[in-house]
């Protein structure tokens, strides 16, 4: 394993555990420069390829799905080992799906719909990206579509 900071290949595991869910090892690594740092091992059961809107295709990677759920999530009340489930069971879902082939828009929708569970404003942190918000009545009609706050 390359080290983030020297980016040398000299390091060695410390400490190895399962994730509490059970579908990663998460393993404590320690580089010859002294720098600590934390790597997980998961089960690919097969290559996804996401079909973006264009048409165009690439290998779906699951760092891009958790980027922009941690972008979402940026400063809300959503702990990392939360944040983390939340992106092992998408992960999980799309796999489940048994498609060698998945649209951008399925995933999207399966993030938004479980982002509107876990967190209100990071599903409309997310749908404003995800759904190419433009101006403020975009935003304006979307919440205004939200169960959650015409409970208020």
């Amino acid at each position: 394993m390359i080290c983030s900071i020297c980016k040398k290949g000299e390091t060695s595991v410390v400490d190895s555990r399962p994730t509490e869910d059970g579908t990663a090892i998460r393993r404590r690594r320690l580089c010859i420069c002294g720098a600590r740092f934390t790597t997980f091992e998961r089960v690919q059961f097969r290559e996804i390829m996401v079909v973006k809107k264009s048409g165009r295709k690439s290998s779906f990677d699951r760092d891009k799905l958790s980027k922009s759920i941690y972008i979402a999530l940026k400063k809300r009340p959503i702990d990392t080992e939360t944040a983390e489930k939340f992106i092992s069971r998408t992960s999980r879902a799309l796999e489940e799906l048994g498609q060698s082939e998945i649209s951008s828009n399925t995933i999207g929708t399966m993030v938004m719909e479980g982002l509107k569970d876990l967190d209100p404003v990071a599903y409309v942190r997310f749908a404003s990206v995800y759904r190419n918000f433009r101006e403020e009545k975009d935003f304006v009609q979307f919440v205004d579509k939200l169960d959650v706050y015409k409970k208020r």
